[in-house]
């Protein structure tokens, strides 16, 4: 806790760092999805699933291993891996209606809905620095798609598309606010492990209603494996770091870090398909970072704050296994 509170400014770097780490691969997990999909496969359930086999065999075995007694009862499992899913499974499908300006313009209510959410059930306040903060980041993200501003609109139901990309934001912020909470008070691992569990039974069972008859007509080839490869690889990284950066960060600062997520996707395309981007992606860059910059340093003393609650957490624990080891040792000496 010394060396936290002496090199605060470096924890806060980190967590940014962490953070943009989470959004290079929610880029990454976009462009392999979008990879699979121009080889003409349409089964977003079914690359979720091969995510969450991963999450379940390798912290499923993590948690055997430790023969650790889960410390959230089961049942509180299924609502947050249910949200995880279909909250991914609705931004792919809004794709299908609406323009992807107008959905990355509304991924942006994922936001309010994390700011209410752990306003009412963490206890979390805002100060008015770090909403100027949020403020600052969403701006950057509009002038990412100003260059974009003619693909605004358009879609086969665009109406139908964005209700389901709100839809899919709320989804998306009772994951965060649930996985936020169990990583700050429970344990990462059992976590992971759950939503890895949870997450592969209900996409099995889904895929195996709607998208069997997609899957069995695939024609299968290298590419396409390595693609659907690449995209559980992305997501379970994407996964294992999110638990970090939601307990030191917190659900709003994971969300406006995926903010950058575009310029990400921005950069891949100039490296890959080698295209010509406006100067605006990397202003918009610079705003997000400023904002964010804005955010974590007024959060700073939040940050400091959920260590020093863990810190205590672990003393409380430590202290009570002394207070059983010592009662047990009067109690044999009494005998």
């Amino acid at each position: 806790m010394a060396w936290w509170r002496s090199h605060a400014n470096l924890r806060v770097i980190g967590v940014l760092l962490l953070g943009q780490l989470v959004s290079f691969f929610t880029a990454l997990i976009s462009l392999t999805s979008s990879l699979i999909a121009k080889q003409g496969v349409d089964a977003p359930l079914t690359q979720s699933m091969f995510a969450y086999a991963s999450l379940a065999l390798i912290y499923g075995s993590i948690q055997l291993y430790r023969h650790q007694k889960p410390l959230v009862s089961w049942y509180w499992y299924l609502p947050l891996a249910f949200a995880d899913v279909h909250g991914s499974y609705l931004i792919t499908q809004a794709y299908q209606y609406s323009s992807i300006t107008s959905v990355t313009l509304l991924y942006c209510c994922t936001i309010p809905w994390v700011i209410i959410l752990t306003w009412f059930f963490l206890g979390t306040r805002y100060s008015m620095w770090q909403l100027s903060g949020i403020i600052i980041c969403v701006l950057g993200l509009f002038v990412a798609l100003f260059s974009d501003t003619g693909s605004v609109g358009g879609g086969s139901r665009p109406i139908l598309g964005d209700a389901l990309v709100i839809l899919a934001t709320l989804f998306y912020a009772i994951s965060n606010v649930g996985m936020e909470f169990c990583a700050k008070r429970k344990d990462r691992v059992e976590v992971l492990c759950m939503l890895g569990v949870f997450g592969f039974l209900i996409t099995i069972i889904e895929a195996s209603v709607t998208e069997l008859k997609t899957v069995k007509s695939v024609k299968w080839s290298v590419d396409i494996v390595l693609c659907f490869i690449g995209c559980a690889v992305s997501s379970f990284m994407f996964c294992t770091i999110t638990p970090f950066v939601l307990k030191l960060g917190g659900s709003a600062i994971f969300n406006l870090s995926s903010l950058t997520s575009n310029i990400w996707a921005v950069i891949f395309k100039v490296f890959i398909y080698h295209e010509k981007v406006s100067w605006l992606y990397f202003l918009s860059f610079a705003i997000i970072i400023v904002g964010l910059i804005i955010y974590s340093a007024i959060g700073k003393d939040s940050i400091l704050a959920s260590a020093a609650n863990e810190y205590e957490d672990q003393n409380t624990a430590y202290q009570v296994i002394n207070d059983e080891s010592t009662t047990n040792g009067k109690d044999s000496s009494y005998e």
